[in-house]
């Protein structure tokens, strides 16, 4: 590292149950982490998931983001879905003037967008798709931050929108030499050994590189870590992940 210590924030998916059902335990991970992407209705949510996540984050002293995706609740918005640039503005959009209508709801603010799944990987390789989500964030309110895959096309377009962009890493996901996620269909895509995650991490943070599957580092600006919270290991290895950032002399801090 180049300096001392370095502050980097630490993201989970959030609120992504449904009516009755539950995925991940939100209660544990929001006492780990500094951000909450939570999930606008559209992949997973609803508005009592969405104030309730709100809520218990504001108390928490948690940031919170909008975290839009494809109607595909089926699929949990890991499937690309055919549309046009300007349906996806508009449903993104959609999706970031309900949070924002909860967040205010229960008290808390939206400052930051990250899209989900399927159409965050899309927009990272895609530069219109990525064009599409930057378009739709500076629209309805320009002041918000978009969190963006590292050195992806979300970046760009964040740049070219002359929105704020910060740069995200994945704890508990494999990266191939090209900087991209691995596909879950594969392999070791995704990790779920809390020492292996904790230990990765710390070398990216401190090298300030992604560390891809066959041992290759790819320089990147890294501002903040996301954990999972759908994985079974997910509450031990964002705990293990905080804990190991902060004995490396890293400060967690959400960047909001």
């Amino acid at each position: 590292m180049t300096e001392a210590v370095r502050t980097v924030d630490l993201n989970s998916d959030m609120g992504e149950g449904f009516g009755s059902y539950r995925m991940g335990d939100d209660d544990a991970i929001l006492k780990i982490v500094t951000s909450a992407n939570v999930a606008c209705g559209f992949h997973a949510g609803d508005p009592d998931i969405m104030a309730r996540t709100f809520r218990t984050a504001k108390e928490r002293g948690v940031a919170i983001g909008a975290h839009p995706g494809y109607a595909d609740l089926w699929g949990f918005g890991r499937r690309v879905i055919p549309h046009s640039t300007g349906e996806i503005e508009r449903f993104v959009a959609y999706q970031i003037g309900a949070a924002q209508a909860l967040a205010t709801y229960a008290g808390h603010k939206i400052t930051y967008v990250k899209a989900h799944g399927a159409l965050g990987n899309l927009s990272a390789a895609d530069a219109d798709v990525a064009r599409a989500v930057a378009r739709a964030v500076s629209a309805v309110d320009p002041s918000l931050i978009l969190l963006c895959i590292a050195r992806s096309e979300q970046v760009r377009a964040a740049e070219e929108a002359r929105l704020q962009a910060r740069h995200e890493i994945f704890a508990d996901r494999a990266y191939t030499d090209e900087g991209q996620l691995v596909s879950r269909s594969l392999p070791g895509a995704v990790i779920h050994d809390p020492d292996e995650a904790s230990a990765r991490i710390v070398r990216m943070v401190s090298d300030g590189a992604i560390e891809t599957a066959s041992g290759k580092r790819l320089k990147t600006p890294i501002d903040s870590i996301c954990v999972h919270s759908d994985t079974p290991t997910a509450v031990a290895l964002a705990g293990q992940v905080r804990s190991a950032l902060e004995a490396g002399g890293i400060a967690v801090k959400n960047f909001a």
